[in-house]
Protein backbone atom coordinates (compact mmCIF):
# COMPACT_ATOMS: atom_id res chain seq x y z
CA UNK A 1 0.00 0.00 0.00
CA UNK A 2 1.77 3.60 -0.89
CA UNK A 3 2.52 5.85 1.93
CA UNK A 4 1.51 9.18 2.41
CA UNK A 5 3.33 11.78 0.94
CA UNK A 6 6.11 13.37 3.43
CA UNK A 7 4.45 17.60 3.90
CA UNK A 8 6.73 19.70 2.25
CA UNK A 9 8.47 21.49 4.38
CA UNK A 10 7.89 25.58 4.73
CA UNK A 11 10.41 28.15 3.71
CA UNK A 12 9.87 32.22 2.60
CA UNK A 13 8.65 33.27 0.00
CA UNK A 14 10.63 33.27 -2.94
CA UNK A 15 12.65 36.41 -3.10
CA UNK A 16 11.74 37.04 -6.65
CA UNK A 17 8.27 37.97 -5.62
CA UNK A 18 8.31 41.67 -6.76
CA UNK A 19 7.53 44.09 -3.92
CA UNK A 20 4.18 46.07 -4.24
CA UNK A 21 4.00 49.46 -6.48
CA UNK A 22 3.88 52.24 -4.28
CA UNK A 23 0.39 52.79 -3.35
CA UNK A 24 -0.90 49.72 -3.96
CA UNK A 25 -1.75 47.29 -0.98
CA UNK A 26 0.36 44.29 -0.70
CA UNK A 27 0.43 40.80 0.95
CA UNK A 28 2.57 41.01 4.23
CA UNK A 29 5.08 37.56 3.93
CA UNK A 30 3.34 36.40 7.54
CA UNK A 31 0.09 36.15 5.41
CA UNK A 32 1.50 34.58 2.59
CA UNK A 33 3.46 32.05 5.30
CA UNK A 34 0.74 30.93 7.05
CA UNK A 35 -1.86 30.96 3.82
CA UNK A 36 1.25 27.90 2.72
CA UNK A 37 0.99 26.08 5.70
CA UNK A 38 -3.03 26.01 5.75
CA UNK A 39 -2.66 24.72 2.07
CA UNK A 40 -0.51 21.97 2.87
CA UNK A 41 -2.19 21.57 6.32
CA UNK A 42 -5.45 20.93 4.78
CA UNK A 43 -4.67 19.98 1.03
CA UNK A 44 -7.16 16.94 -0.25
CA UNK A 45 -5.82 13.65 -0.78
CA UNK A 46 -7.88 12.66 -3.73
CA UNK A 47 -6.47 16.08 -5.50
CA UNK A 48 -2.88 14.25 -5.84
CA UNK A 49 0.47 14.16 -4.08
CA UNK A 50 1.47 17.56 -1.76
CA UNK A 51 2.63 20.15 -3.91
CA UNK A 52 6.32 20.83 -3.77
CA UNK A 53 7.57 24.28 -1.83
CA UNK A 54 8.99 24.84 -5.62
CA UNK A 55 5.45 24.80 -6.91
CA UNK A 56 3.93 26.78 -3.81
CA UNK A 57 6.70 29.34 -4.03
CA UNK A 58 6.45 29.61 -8.17
CA UNK A 59 2.56 30.03 -7.66
CA UNK A 60 2.77 32.43 -4.68
CA UNK A 61 4.83 34.71 -6.59
CA UNK A 62 2.01 35.03 -9.52
CA UNK A 63 -0.87 35.82 -7.11
CA UNK A 64 1.13 38.16 -5.24
CA UNK A 65 1.94 39.63 -8.59
CA UNK A 66 -1.57 39.54 -9.74
CA UNK A 67 -3.12 40.62 -6.60
CA UNK A 68 -1.24 43.96 -7.18
CA UNK A 69 -1.79 44.55 -11.07
CA UNK A 70 -5.61 43.50 -10.39
CA UNK A 71 -5.78 46.85 -8.48
CA UNK A 72 -4.64 48.60 -11.23
CA UNK A 73 -6.73 46.93 -14.06
CA UNK A 74 -9.38 44.51 -13.78
CA UNK A 75 -8.57 42.71 -16.99
CA UNK A 76 -5.41 41.53 -15.89
CA UNK A 77 -3.46 38.58 -17.47
CA UNK A 78 -2.81 35.75 -14.71
CA UNK A 79 -0.25 33.32 -15.51
CA UNK A 80 -1.33 29.69 -16.90
CA UNK A 81 0.18 28.11 -13.65
CA UNK A 82 -1.92 29.60 -11.66
CA UNK A 83 -4.93 27.88 -13.52
CA UNK A 84 -5.34 25.10 -11.70
CA UNK A 85 -6.35 23.58 -8.38
CA UNK A 86 -2.71 24.54 -6.48
CA UNK A 87 -3.29 28.14 -7.76
CA UNK A 88 -7.07 28.25 -6.61
CA UNK A 89 -6.60 26.52 -3.15
CA UNK A 90 -3.63 28.48 -2.37
CA UNK A 91 -6.02 31.76 -3.35
CA UNK A 92 -8.53 30.79 -0.79
CA UNK A 93 -5.96 30.20 1.79
CA UNK A 94 -4.43 34.09 0.97
CA UNK A 95 -8.17 35.10 1.30
CA UNK A 96 -8.44 33.34 4.44
CA UNK A 97 -5.69 34.43 6.71
CA UNK A 98 -5.80 37.97 4.98
CA UNK A 99 -9.44 37.98 6.93
CA UNK A 100 -8.00 36.49 10.03
CA UNK A 101 -4.78 38.36 10.87
CA UNK A 102 -4.91 40.97 9.03
CA UNK A 103 -4.26 43.40 11.44
CA UNK A 104 -0.78 41.05 12.95
CA UNK A 105 0.12 40.94 9.31
CA UNK A 106 0.66 44.61 9.45
CA UNK A 107 -2.07 45.71 6.87
CA UNK A 108 -3.64 48.64 7.46
CA UNK A 109 -7.15 49.48 7.60
CA UNK A 110 -7.75 51.27 4.07
CA UNK A 111 -5.91 48.63 2.44
CA UNK A 112 -8.09 45.79 3.28
CA UNK A 113 -10.78 46.54 0.84
CA UNK A 114 -8.42 47.02 -1.88
CA UNK A 115 -6.86 43.78 -1.01
CA UNK A 116 -9.96 42.00 -1.01
CA UNK A 117 -11.47 43.31 -4.47
CA UNK A 118 -7.97 42.32 -6.02
CA UNK A 119 -8.48 38.66 -4.46
CA UNK A 120 -11.72 38.38 -6.00
CA UNK A 121 -10.51 39.63 -9.34
CA UNK A 122 -8.01 37.13 -9.70
CA UNK A 123 -10.42 34.40 -8.41
CA UNK A 124 -12.57 35.36 -11.07
CA UNK A 125 -9.34 35.30 -13.63
CA UNK A 126 -8.25 31.51 -12.36
CA UNK A 127 -11.88 30.39 -12.06
CA UNK A 128 -12.69 27.12 -14.29
CA UNK A 129 -15.21 28.04 -16.98
CA UNK A 130 -18.60 27.14 -15.86
CA UNK A 131 -20.11 26.35 -18.99
CA UNK A 132 -16.78 23.92 -20.08
CA UNK A 133 -17.47 22.20 -16.60
CA UNK A 134 -21.18 21.74 -17.29
CA UNK A 135 -20.85 20.83 -21.04
CA UNK A 136 -18.54 18.43 -19.35
CA UNK A 137 -20.39 16.78 -16.94
CA UNK A 138 -23.79 16.51 -19.63
CA UNK A 139 -21.19 14.95 -21.87
CA UNK A 140 -20.59 11.92 -19.44
CA UNK A 141 -22.56 9.24 -18.68
CA UNK A 142 -24.45 10.92 -16.32
CA UNK A 143 -25.63 14.34 -18.67
CA UNK A 144 -28.74 13.02 -19.33
CA UNK A 145 -29.98 12.52 -15.75
CA UNK A 146 -28.42 15.56 -14.85
CA UNK A 147 -30.68 17.36 -17.22
CA UNK A 148 -33.98 15.83 -16.43
CA UNK A 149 -32.78 16.57 -12.78
CA UNK A 150 -32.98 20.46 -13.62
CA UNK A 151 -36.23 20.53 -15.64
CA UNK A 152 -38.10 18.65 -12.50
CA UNK A 153 -36.82 21.94 -10.65
CA UNK A 154 -38.39 24.22 -13.70
CA UNK A 155 -41.55 22.68 -14.03
CA UNK A 156 -42.82 22.53 -10.17
CA UNK A 157 -42.24 26.95 -9.85
CA UNK A 158 -43.59 27.11 -13.51
CA UNK A 159 -47.27 24.69 -12.57
CA UNK A 160 -46.96 27.33 -9.67
CA UNK A 161 -46.65 30.10 -11.91
CA UNK A 162 -49.06 29.11 -14.22
CA UNK A 163 -51.83 27.83 -11.83
CA UNK A 164 -51.73 31.74 -10.23
CA UNK A 165 -51.68 33.49 -13.39
CA UNK A 166 -54.43 31.88 -14.65
CA UNK A 167 -56.63 32.15 -11.20
CA UNK A 168 -55.69 36.31 -11.47
CA UNK A 169 -56.43 36.51 -15.14
CA UNK A 170 -60.05 35.26 -14.69
CA UNK A 171 -60.41 37.57 -11.75
CA UNK A 172 -60.94 35.09 -8.86
CA UNK A 173 -58.26 36.85 -6.63
CA UNK A 174 -60.07 40.51 -7.46
CA UNK A 175 -61.00 42.60 -10.16
CA UNK A 176 -58.21 43.01 -12.69
CA UNK A 177 -58.56 45.69 -15.71
CA UNK A 178 -57.63 45.08 -19.46
CA UNK A 179 -54.14 45.91 -19.16
CA UNK A 180 -53.25 43.59 -16.24
CA UNK A 181 -55.33 40.73 -17.79
CA UNK A 182 -53.00 40.87 -21.20
CA UNK A 183 -50.10 40.93 -19.42
CA UNK A 184 -50.88 37.74 -17.10
CA UNK A 185 -51.90 36.35 -20.49
CA UNK A 186 -48.17 37.24 -21.34
CA UNK A 187 -46.97 35.52 -18.13
CA UNK A 188 -48.89 32.69 -18.65
CA UNK A 189 -47.58 32.15 -22.28
CA UNK A 190 -43.81 32.57 -21.15
CA UNK A 191 -44.25 30.07 -18.51
CA UNK A 192 -46.37 27.68 -20.37
CA UNK A 193 -43.83 27.69 -22.58
CA UNK A 194 -40.85 26.81 -20.25
CA UNK A 195 -43.14 24.55 -19.03
CA UNK A 196 -43.62 22.78 -22.28
CA UNK A 197 -39.12 22.34 -22.74
CA UNK A 198 -39.12 21.16 -18.88
CA UNK A 199 -41.56 18.30 -19.76
CA UNK A 200 -39.87 17.50 -23.18
CA UNK A 201 -36.74 17.17 -21.78
CA UNK A 202 -38.45 14.47 -19.08
CA UNK A 203 -40.50 12.65 -21.55
CA UNK A 204 -37.73 12.61 -24.14
CA UNK A 205 -36.80 8.85 -22.24
CA UNK A 206 -39.90 7.76 -20.29
CA UNK A 207 -42.11 8.74 -23.77
CA UNK A 208 -43.07 4.94 -23.34
CA UNK A 209 -44.78 5.56 -19.91
CA UNK A 210 -47.21 8.25 -21.70
CA UNK A 211 -49.07 5.27 -23.35
CA UNK A 212 -51.32 2.91 -21.58
CA UNK A 213 -50.58 -0.57 -22.10
CA UNK A 214 -53.57 -1.18 -22.91
CA UNK A 215 -56.32 0.98 -24.64
CA UNK A 216 -58.81 2.37 -22.22
CA UNK A 217 -62.32 4.23 -22.71
CA UNK A 218 -62.13 7.82 -23.14
CA UNK A 219 -63.89 10.91 -24.56
CA UNK A 220 -62.69 12.63 -27.52
CA UNK A 221 -64.24 15.62 -27.27
CA UNK A 222 -63.04 15.34 -23.47
CA UNK A 223 -59.78 15.26 -24.52
CA UNK A 224 -60.03 18.39 -27.72
CA UNK A 225 -61.33 20.50 -24.09
CA UNK A 226 -59.04 19.77 -21.51
CA UNK A 227 -56.39 21.05 -24.70
CA UNK A 228 -58.23 23.76 -25.33
CA UNK A 229 -58.51 25.23 -21.46
CA UNK A 230 -54.85 24.78 -21.36
CA UNK A 231 -53.58 26.89 -24.38
CA UNK A 232 -56.44 29.31 -24.34
CA UNK A 233 -55.16 32.08 -22.33
CA UNK A 234 -52.34 32.21 -25.03
CA UNK A 235 -54.75 32.64 -27.69
CA UNK A 236 -56.68 35.28 -25.93
CA UNK A 237 -53.40 37.09 -25.33
CA UNK A 238 -52.74 36.66 -29.04
CA UNK A 239 -55.98 37.65 -30.20
CA UNK A 240 -56.30 34.45 -32.19
CA UNK A 241 -59.43 32.20 -32.86
CA UNK A 242 -59.26 28.60 -31.07
CA UNK A 243 -61.84 26.30 -32.38
CA UNK A 244 -62.43 22.57 -31.53
CA UNK A 245 -63.68 19.92 -34.40
CA UNK A 246 -65.15 16.56 -32.24
CA UNK A 247 -65.91 13.99 -34.19
CA UNK A 248 -68.88 12.21 -34.43
CA UNK A 249 -68.48 8.82 -32.32
CA UNK A 250 -67.26 10.35 -29.02
CA UNK A 251 -66.55 7.55 -26.68
CA UNK A 252 -63.97 5.61 -27.84
CA UNK A 253 -60.74 2.89 -27.05
CA UNK A 254 -57.93 4.02 -27.01
CA UNK A 255 -54.78 5.54 -25.39
CA UNK A 256 -55.87 9.13 -23.95
CA UNK A 257 -52.67 10.02 -22.33
CA UNK A 258 -50.84 9.99 -25.29
CA UNK A 259 -53.55 11.52 -27.21
CA UNK A 260 -53.59 14.68 -24.99
CA UNK A 261 -49.77 15.33 -24.99
CA UNK A 262 -48.85 14.87 -28.30
CA UNK A 263 -52.43 17.72 -29.28
CA UNK A 264 -50.86 19.89 -26.41
CA UNK A 265 -47.77 19.90 -28.23
CA UNK A 266 -48.81 20.55 -31.07
CA UNK A 267 -51.42 23.11 -30.74
CA UNK A 268 -48.75 24.92 -28.45
CA UNK A 269 -46.32 25.24 -31.27
CA UNK A 270 -49.17 26.44 -33.72
CA UNK A 271 -50.15 29.36 -31.64
CA UNK A 272 -46.60 30.22 -31.16
CA UNK A 273 -45.84 30.42 -34.93
CA UNK A 274 -49.32 32.24 -35.56
CA UNK A 275 -49.53 35.79 -35.49
CA UNK A 276 -53.49 35.77 -36.64
CA UNK A 277 -56.27 34.25 -38.23
CA UNK A 278 -56.74 31.03 -36.45
CA UNK A 279 -55.53 27.61 -34.91
CA UNK A 280 -57.86 24.39 -34.86
CA UNK A 281 -58.02 21.00 -33.43
CA UNK A 282 -59.93 18.64 -35.33
CA UNK A 283 -60.85 15.16 -35.22
CA UNK A 284 -62.77 13.66 -37.68
CA UNK A 285 -64.35 10.10 -38.53
CA UNK A 286 -63.02 8.38 -41.49
CA UNK A 287 -64.24 4.92 -41.06
CA UNK A 288 -66.08 3.00 -38.67
CA UNK A 289 -63.42 2.49 -36.22
CA UNK A 290 -60.74 5.12 -37.57
CA UNK A 291 -60.55 9.03 -36.88
CA UNK A 292 -57.70 11.19 -38.33
CA UNK A 293 -56.57 13.99 -35.67
CA UNK A 294 -55.13 16.95 -37.19
CA UNK A 295 -54.06 20.81 -35.73
CA UNK A 296 -54.56 22.98 -38.41
CA UNK A 297 -53.02 26.67 -37.99
CA UNK A 298 -53.25 29.90 -40.40
CA UNK A 299 -49.18 31.16 -39.45
CA UNK A 300 -45.66 31.56 -40.86
CA UNK A 301 -45.89 27.84 -42.48
CA UNK A 302 -42.09 26.11 -42.51
CA UNK A 303 -39.77 26.67 -44.95
CA UNK A 304 -38.92 23.43 -47.20
CA UNK A 305 -35.39 23.92 -46.01
CA UNK A 306 -36.46 23.12 -42.50
CA UNK A 307 -38.49 20.17 -43.26
CA UNK A 308 -35.77 17.60 -43.31
CA UNK A 309 -34.47 18.40 -40.02
CA UNK A 310 -37.64 19.23 -38.47
CA UNK A 311 -38.39 16.13 -36.10
CA UNK A 312 -34.70 16.39 -34.88
CA UNK A 313 -34.50 17.01 -31.30
CA UNK A 314 -31.42 20.40 -31.63
CA UNK A 315 -31.55 21.73 -34.81
CA UNK A 316 -28.64 23.43 -36.43
CA UNK A 317 -29.70 26.27 -38.93
CA UNK A 318 -27.45 28.16 -40.88
CA UNK A 319 -27.39 32.51 -40.80
CA UNK A 320 -24.85 33.23 -43.31
CA UNK A 321 -27.74 35.57 -45.61
CA UNK A 322 -30.64 37.07 -45.42
CA UNK A 323 -32.58 33.99 -46.20
CA UNK A 324 -31.18 32.10 -43.62
CA UNK A 325 -32.02 34.47 -40.92
CA UNK A 326 -35.98 34.82 -42.22
CA UNK A 327 -36.18 30.47 -42.40
CA UNK A 328 -34.39 30.20 -38.82
CA UNK A 329 -37.13 32.86 -37.19
CA UNK A 330 -39.60 30.64 -38.52
CA UNK A 331 -38.57 27.60 -36.12
CA UNK A 332 -37.37 26.90 -33.03
CA UNK A 333 -34.00 25.34 -32.47
CA UNK A 334 -35.23 22.77 -30.45
CA UNK A 335 -37.43 20.54 -32.06
CA UNK A 336 -37.62 17.83 -28.82
CA UNK A 337 -41.32 18.62 -28.65
CA UNK A 338 -41.89 17.12 -32.02
CA UNK A 339 -39.57 14.49 -31.45
CA UNK A 340 -41.78 13.46 -28.48
CA UNK A 341 -44.83 13.56 -30.64
CA UNK A 342 -43.75 11.51 -33.23
CA UNK A 343 -42.62 8.69 -31.43
CA UNK A 344 -45.70 8.99 -29.25
CA UNK A 345 -47.61 8.66 -32.59
CA UNK A 346 -45.29 5.95 -33.42
CA UNK A 347 -46.34 4.01 -29.98
CA UNK A 348 -50.24 4.62 -30.94
CA UNK A 349 -49.61 2.56 -34.07
CA UNK A 350 -49.53 5.36 -36.91
CA UNK A 351 -47.03 7.83 -38.41
CA UNK A 352 -47.33 11.80 -38.00
CA UNK A 353 -47.53 13.86 -41.38
CA UNK A 354 -47.32 17.28 -42.08
CA UNK A 355 -48.21 19.53 -44.77
CA UNK A 356 -46.94 23.39 -44.91
CA UNK A 357 -45.60 26.47 -46.68
CA UNK A 358 -44.37 29.86 -45.90
CA UNK A 359 -46.99 32.23 -45.73
CA UNK A 360 -49.73 29.68 -46.26
CA UNK A 361 -49.90 27.87 -42.67
CA UNK A 362 -48.99 24.42 -41.48
CA UNK A 363 -51.27 21.46 -40.75
CA UNK A 364 -49.69 17.95 -38.56
CA UNK A 365 -52.02 15.32 -38.88
CA UNK A 366 -52.43 11.35 -38.10
CA UNK A 367 -54.51 8.67 -38.20
CA UNK A 368 -55.65 6.28 -35.09
CA UNK A 369 -57.74 3.21 -34.83
CA UNK A 370 -60.46 4.52 -32.00
CA UNK A 371 -62.77 1.84 -31.70
CA UNK A 372 -66.04 3.30 -30.25
CA UNK A 373 -66.62 1.89 -26.89
CA UNK A 374 -69.00 -1.36 -27.12
CA UNK A 375 -71.33 0.00 -23.88
CA UNK A 376 -71.25 3.07 -25.23
CA UNK A 377 -72.41 3.74 -28.78
CA UNK A 378 -72.96 7.39 -29.55
CA UNK A 379 -75.12 8.52 -32.68
CA UNK A 380 -74.24 10.72 -35.27
CA UNK A 381 -74.33 14.27 -33.53
CA UNK A 382 -76.19 16.67 -35.42
CA UNK A 383 -77.44 20.25 -34.87
CA UNK A 384 -75.00 22.59 -32.73
CA UNK A 385 -72.51 20.04 -32.61
CA UNK A 386 -72.25 20.24 -36.50
CA UNK A 387 -68.27 20.72 -37.19
CA UNK A 388 -66.79 24.62 -37.48
CA UNK A 389 -64.94 25.29 -41.01
CA UNK A 390 -61.80 27.24 -40.82
CA UNK A 391 -61.52 30.69 -42.26
CA UNK A 392 -58.81 29.52 -44.00
CA UNK A 393 -58.65 26.00 -45.14
CA UNK A 394 -55.83 24.24 -46.50
CA UNK A 395 -55.98 22.30 -49.50
CA UNK A 396 -54.36 19.44 -49.89
CA UNK A 397 -52.98 20.12 -53.38
CA UNK A 398 -51.15 23.43 -52.52
CA UNK A 399 -48.51 23.17 -49.67
CA UNK A 400 -45.62 20.79 -49.36
CA UNK A 401 -46.74 17.71 -48.21
CA UNK A 402 -44.26 15.18 -45.82
CA UNK A 403 -44.76 11.76 -44.68
CA UNK A 404 -42.43 11.47 -41.61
Amino acid sequence: MPSQPAKAQLSRPSPDAPSPRPGLAGLPHQIQLSATQQLINLWPADVGPIPSPTEVAQVMCILVTAISEMQITDSAVVDPRAHSPLGRSLLAALRSELLRCWKDGGVADAELTPLLAAIERVRAAIAPDASHSLGAQLAGADGLRLLIDVAHDLRSPLTSILFLAETMQRGQSGPVNDVQRRQLGLIYTAALGLSSVASDIIDLTRSELLVEQTPVPFSVKGVLEAVHDIVRPIAEEKQLVLRLTPPAIDERLGHPVALSRVLLNLTTNALKFTSQGSVEIRAEDVGPERVEFSVVDTGKGIDTSIMPTLFDPVRRARRSGEHEEYVASLFSQTGLGLTICRKLVATMGSELDVESRVGWGTRFYFMLELPACPTHRIGRRTGGTERRALDLRPRRDSPTQTRL
